[in-house]
C-alpha cells in the first residue's frame, strides 16, 4: 500500500513540474512577443508626427514595464530592480 502512496506523489510531483516547464514557456514566449511590440512601437515613434508620440512613448514605457515583470517572474532579473510609482503592475 505504500507503494502504491509513493508512486502517486511521485506522478504528482512529475506533473507539477511539467506543469511549471509549460507555464514557463509560455511566459517566455509572452516576454518575446511583448519585445516585437516594443521594438516595432520604437520604430513606429521615429517617423511619428508630433500628435502621435506622446501616445506612443506611454505605449513604450508600459511595455518596458510589462518586458520588466515577465523577466522577474521568470527569475531574468533580481526583485531589487523593481521601479516604484507608476511602473509598477502589482
Amino acid at each position: 500500500m505504500a507503494e502504491i502512496i509513493q508512486l502517486r506523489e511521485i506522478q504528482a510531483a512529475r506533473e507539477r513540474t511539467q506543469r511549471r516547464l509549460c507555464e514557463h514557456r509560455s511566459l517566455e514566449r509572452a516576454v518575446t512577443l511583448v519585445r516585437r511590440s516594443l521594438a516595432a512601437t520604437a520604430e513606429r515613434l521615429e517617423e511619428a508626427p508630433t500628435s502621435e508620440q506622446e501616445e506612443l512613448l506611454d505605449r513604450i514605457e508600459k511595455l518596458a514595464a510589462i518586458i520588466r515583470y515577465g523577466m522577474r517572474l521568470l527569475g531574468q532579473m533580481p526583485h531589487s530592480n523593481v521601479p516604484t510609482g507608476e511602473d509598477s503592475l502589482v
